[in-house]
């Protein structure tokens, strides 16, 4: 089995790619596999306390039957699995400090599911295979 860390790079916020980044973390930590989280843009405003589980809809290509589809599988909240999968292996969320200046946000304007606030050569310090983009 790899036992490279997974490194993901959430730009989106909408709900459904959160959850699919949440659904891969979970998996990867189940395995054993660390997995390394950088926080840019809609996917860090999704991430802020007082919006964490607001409504972030839904990729536009989904379309309105992808919505409804989305919609009607119901499951966790992507910020639950994400929760879970920080109790069961290493899992580390990290806020880009760039957009973080850019949203003129602090770590505790954050869901304490954010471990920190770091710049994209941090990011990369940890990166020891392939970065999936979501």
């Amino acid at each position: 089995m790899d036992e490279s860390t997974l490194s993901l790079v959430l730009f989106s916020g909408t709900d459904d790619r959160l959850n699919a980044a949440a659904v891969l973390t979970a998996g990867a930590a189940a395995m054993g596999r660390k997995v390394n989280i950088f926080l840019q843009y809609w996917a860090l405003d999704a991430f802020r306390a007082d919006r964490v589980l607001k409504d972030h809809g839904v990729a536009p290509e989904a379309g309105p039957e992808g919505a409804e589809a989305y919609e009607r599988h119901g499951g966790q909240h992507w910020s639950e699995i994400f929760r879970q999968a920080k109790e069961i292996g290493e899992v580390g969320i990290h806020a880009c400090s760039l957009s973080m200046e850019m949203f003129g946000l602090k770590v505790e304007d954050l869901d304490p599911l954010v471990d920190d606030q770091e710049g994209v050569a941090s990011f990369f310090m940890d990166v020891d295979g392939p970065v999936t983009f979501i």
